[in-house]
């Protein structure tokens, strides 16, 4: 067939004959793999058409210019006459009919080979079916074989697990009875007479197996101890017991004590695989407390040389005073060097010990139990309260430093430590009990040192002012200078260090007291010392001021002459006046510094209070409130000090200002005898004496005074000043011009007192302006003056009969019938 169709494609058929005498062949072979229609027609009909393809290029060339409608009526004629167009067609009809009848054929003998294939997979399918179905009846009955099989495994896997249980509790009960016979063969060995260790055997003996004589002589020990206690009623067995209970301790302890010697020398040579043997086989004996303790007891740090030496580099030269900055670097340089060689212990330890946690416990247990404390015990050397040292000696605030310096690092210390490594220890509460006794107390230390800091200064000051008083008070009193020269005067500075030693303390009381509620009483107390000492410092000084004004007053009184006296007399009493007057006024601006100071002191300790105090004292419901009160409480004996010396002030600036007046003020200010001519406007000399004395010293009290101090002050003595001029003038005679040149007087003060910021006081002055005008104007206008003002009628009749024409002008008949009421 493939020759065939080889012909086919090779050979080119001439004609239609030729092509259908010669039957096309097709195979089945020909539609399998990727079978194409177009591939296999094209194979069939390839040999036939190229030459229909020449044929109609030849004549498509030669009718060029023909017309479709003439080519097609030619076409139709020519065909009539010559060849067909298309020639193969025959050829190809006949080749189309052989092939589909080939192809209906082929599928004929396609159709008949799938009815034989799904008659052979029906039989196979059968037979496959009729396999699977007696396959899993095997499988089933295999499945019930494996169950019996494993069944009857595991009984006999428990069987033989029972037969192994106890197979190993009798190879157990074996070596445990095989144990025990070499026990009491051990026992009876021991047991044999007090204290007869020669006829042991040589496991005891033998430096090789120390480790296994060791655990088994304690465990015969604990046998023969329980057992006495079992059998205390049975004396024969106990008596026996006893006997071996005796020998097995001498063998321990000789035992235990041939280990520590061994231990001992390899820790001198640092055979730290030694020691670590011998160290594990003594955990047996207590938990091996006794070769703990025996390593830490034979360390070089606590040698009785090497604490004394912690001594003398702490404390230094025993001659001179030891210094709490020099201590604090010596102590922190002693306890790093305690650390440092603990840390190093530490890792011998760890490398040594099977129990290196409880060594490093009782290692530092030691060194905060042992070698801290002695050296403690000599720095902190409690003082007496009752006689404490002199501050020469430090006194006791050398002690508390020292004490501060102690503990704070000592607490540096045990953190340290704890940072090591100290097992279980409770090295905090530890280093607490080293200061118990000093903590308890401690408040009261602080209280009395700080009354001996103030003691101790307030001889300081008394000494300087008694020295300083001693060699200008001659001087300054010859040249009429301040009596009181020689007195004390408040210091700010002096206040500040009594907030300075308040605030060390406060330090020392928050390192002291970690509890907020202890730290706030603590606080509370130590505060109360501050306001204490203000308030009696500020005090005492106010009272030294107020003595240079007592004095300065004492003085006044002293030149109050009389009236018949002589004119030397007199001169020399205006010379003494004059020095009394200077002697008012510099114990004035003296009392007035006192005021200032006591006033910046008392704002000294409102800041230290709000800035270090109050914060403290805020974690007790109560305490700051107290606080508060208590200081307004204490600095009320200071405001009550500062009120009497203002007021002696006061009678000391209107004394003098009575003085300048009585000595300046003449008749003819206010009568004079050229009334009528030329008016004086210029004011009395007594009133311009007068002004530039309160001018000069109320110049302090402006600086001095604050707030409603100031006020009230200012208001007081604009008062006193009125009442003081009132009074002054009641003793004179006005005529016109001399009303006049009052009114000038008069508009000077009240000029004067404006700067006093007080309304009442120029109230009062323009009040005197006012009635000033009843020596000024005509009788008959008097009636007309106070229209409106009736509140000033009273003064105003007391003024009028200071007129001159007051009798001639019968002023007391008009007055009565003009203001009947009055």
């Amino acid at each position: 067939m493939k020759e065939v169709r080889d012909g086919i494609r090779s050979n080119r058929i001439p004609s239609s004959e030729s092509v259908g005498s010669q039957p096309l062949v097709l195979d089945i072979e020909d539609f399998k793999g990727e079978f194409s229609f177009d591939a296999l027609f094209g194979n069939l009909v390839n040999e036939l058409l190229p030459s229909f393809q020449e044929e109609e290029a030849d004549s498509l060339e030669g009718n060029n210019n023909i017309s479709g409608n003439d080519t097609l009526s030619n076409g139709r004629s020519a065909q009539g006459q010559t060849s067909p167009l298309f020639p193969e067609v025959d050829s190809l009809l006949s080749m189309f009919k052989n092939s589909c009848s080939q192809l209906v054929e082929l599928r004929k003998q396609i159709d008949g080979r799938l009815y034989n294939l799904k008659k052979d997979v029906a039989s196979q399918d059968s037979k496959h079916r009729q396999t699977l179905s007696e396959l899993e009846k095997g499988v089933d009955g295999l499945f019930d074989s494996f169950g019996r099989l494993d069944t009857r495994i595991s009984s006999v896997g428990q069987t033989a697990a029972k037969i192994g249980d106890h197979l190993q509790s009798a190879d157990s009960q074996r070596e445990t009875a095989s144990q025990t016979m070499e026990l009491i063969k051990y026992l009876m060995e021991f047991n044999s007479s007090p204290g007869d260790l020669m006829e042991l055997s040589p496991l005891f003996s033998d430096d090789s197996r120390v480790a296994e004589a060791a655990s088994i002589a304690q465990k015969l020990r604990s046998f023969a101890e329980e057992d006495i206690g079992r059998q205390g009623v049975n004396a024969t067995a106990s008596r026996g017991l006893e006997v071996a209970v005796g020998n097995l301790q001498e063998y321990c302890n000789e035992l235990e004590n041939r280990l520590l010697s061994r231990f001992d020398n390899a820790s001198q040579k640092r055979e730290l695989a030694i020691m670590a043997e011998c160290a594990k086989i003594l955990s047996q004996f207590n938990r091996g407390t006794s070769a703990m303790q025996h390593y830490v007891g034979l360390r070089p740090m606590f040698d009785v040389e090497v604490m004394n030496a912690d001594s003398r580099l702490v404390l230094g030269d025993q001659d001179s005073l030891p210094s709490p900055s020099n201590v604090a670097r010596a102590l922190s340089s002693l306890y790093k060097e305690i650390t440092d060689t603990v840390r190093k212990e530490s890792a011998t330890i760890m490398a040594v010990f099977p129990s290196p946690n409880d060594v490093m416990s009782i290692l530092v247990q030691r060194v905060m139990e042992d070698r801290v404390p002695k050296l403690l015990e000599k720095l902190l050397v409690k003082p007496s309260l009752v006689n404490p040292p002199p501050m020469a000696e430090g006194g006791l605030l050398l002690y508390l430093r020292m004490l501060a310096v102690g503990y704070d690092k000592t607490q540096e210390l045990a953190k340290d430590l704890r940072s090591v490594g100290c097992g279980d220890l409770d090295i905090e509460g530890l280093t607490e009990s080293l200061f118990l006794d000093h903590k308890d107390m401690y408040i009261e230390y602080e209280q009395a040192s700080l009354r001996q800091l103030y003691k101790a200064k307030m001889d300081e000051l008394l000494s300087e002012s008694q020295l300083s008083g001693e060699s200008t008070g001659s001087i300054g009193r010859s040249k009429g200078a301040s009596i009181s020269s020689s007195h004390q005067q408040i210091s700010v500075t002096v206040v500040t260090e009594f907030v300075r030693w308040n605030e060390e303390a406060i330090t020392r009381c928050t390192l002291f007291s970690p509890q907020p509620a202890t730290l706030a009483a603590n606080v509370k107390t130590v505060f109360t010392c501050l306001l204490d000492q203000v308030s009696q410092y500020t005090t005492e000084g106010l009272e030294r001021a107020r003595d240079g004004l007592t004095e300065a007053a004492a003085l006044r009184e002293r030149f109050v002459l009389g009236t018949s006296v002589s004119r030397r007399v007199a001169a020399a009493a205006a010379s003494a006046a004059e020095a009394a007057a200077a002697a008012g006024e510099s114990s004035f601006r003296s009392f007035m510094v006192a005021v200032q100071r006591c006033g910046s002191s008392v704002a000294i300790v409102q800041q230290y209070f709000a800035n270090s105090i109050s914060r403290l004292l805020l974690p007790v419901d109560g305490a700051h409130a107290a606080s508060c009160e208590e200081m307004a409480t204490a600095m009320s004996s200071a405001e009550g000090a500062a009120y009497k010396g203002l007021q002696q002030c006061i009678e000391t600036v209107m004394a003098e200002v009575e003085r300048l007046l009585s000595a300046e003020q003449k008749a003819t200010d206010y009568k004079s005898p050229d009334d009528g001519i030329v008016p004086d406007h210029r004011p009395t000399n007594a009133c311009i004496r007068v002004v530039a004395y309160l001018s000069r010293v109320l110049e302090a009290a402006f600086t001095a005074l604050e707030g409603l101090n100031k006020q009230a002050f200012l208001t007081e003595l604009g008062n006193r000043l009125h009442k003081g001029l009132s009074n002054h003038w009641q003793k004179y005679t006005f005529n016109p011009s001399g009303g006049l040149r009052l009114k000038r007087d008069i508009t000077e003060y009240g000029d004067f007192v404006r700067s006093f910021n007080a309304p009442t006081v120029d109230e009062k002055f323009e009040s005197l302006s006012i009635m000033a005008n009843v020596f000024i104007v005509a009788p008959e206008s008097l009636s007309s003056l106070f229209e409106g003002t009736p509140s000033i009628l009273k003064d105003a009749q007391r003024f009028i009969q200071l007129r001159e024409d007051y009798k001639s002008a019968k002023l007391a008949a008009k007055l009565s019938s003009l203001w009947p009421s009055s």
